[in-house]
């Protein structure tokens, strides 16, 4: 194939894959706030005064998206804590993240140098020694979100009606803002709109950092507003 024809293939292989993530996002947002709309009338409920018993609340939560119903039979499978062990194993085997990419085209890189293959292991060790603190720090942080939301059903329902409202605006954000780009790139369009739209298309790897701070925010002003308006005493008897 000639080096135009590569080209070409490039091209069409760019635009049918950003088209396809950012699609595949919105429709997840999408399906997510319909899921969201449930549960918010969940929690209407409570504030109404109607029973919340733990069955309920397991009906309401269980099994709404679309994954959950498609994979409900494997998911029957994991019944111990220690089963997600083999499934994480599994999971790291087939996830590719850029940074490892990365970390596997300059470790070819600097071998093809001279750089000896154990000089070389220090790029592997490091990428390790950065996920296990990043992973590490993020499991802390929802095992204390967990041991909060857990505690009684109403903080069950917030957290995740706080969690899939994350959700939705982080998917439909990043979708829209593929797609935007996508059309602002084939069809030349310009403005300052247009023009920072592009800008968040070229910095996607740096706009992962916005996303866990909207998580932050997110989870930090539901915490918030759930203390101010007290809902832990929705169900109680005791005055708010």
């Amino acid at each position: 194939m000639a080096a135009g024809g590569l080209d070409g293939a490039k091209d069409l292989g760019g635009v049918v894959g950003t088209l396809v993530s950012g699609i595949f996002l919105i429709v997840i947002g999408v399906a997510n706030l319909a899921i969201l709309r449930g549960i918010w009338r969940g929690f209407r409920q409570a504030q109404r005064g109607e029973a919340l018993d733990e069955h309920a609340l397991d009906m309401l939560l269980s099994g709404r998206g679309l994954l959950a119903r498609l994979f409900r039979p494997l998911f029957r499978a994991i019944r111990r804590p220690w089963h997600m062990y083999p499934l994480g194993f599994l999971f790291g085997l087939g996830f590719d993240t850029a940074t490892e990419v990365g970390l596997l085209g300059i470790s070819a890189t600097q071998a093809a140098q001279g750089m000896s293959p154990w000089q070389a292991m220090v790029f592997p060790a490091l990428f390790t020694a950065g996920m296990t603190l990043v992973d590490t720090a993020d499991s802390t942080l929802m095992v204390g979100a967990y041991g909060w939301a857990f505690t009684n059903p109403l903080r069950k329902l917030w957290y995740n009606l706080t969690m899939t409202a994350s959700s939705v605006l982080v998917a439909l954000l990043i979708g829209g803002i593929e797609v935007l780009g996508l059309l602002a790139d084939q069809l030349a369009l310009t403005g300052p709109f247009w023009d920072t739209i592009g800008r968040l298309n070229d910095n996607f790897s740096t706009f992962g950092f916005a996303v866990i701070a909207i998580f932050v925010l997110c989870w930090l002003v539901s915490a918030a507003i759930f203390r101010w308006k007290r809902y832990d005493t929705l169900g109680t008897g005791v005055p708010r």
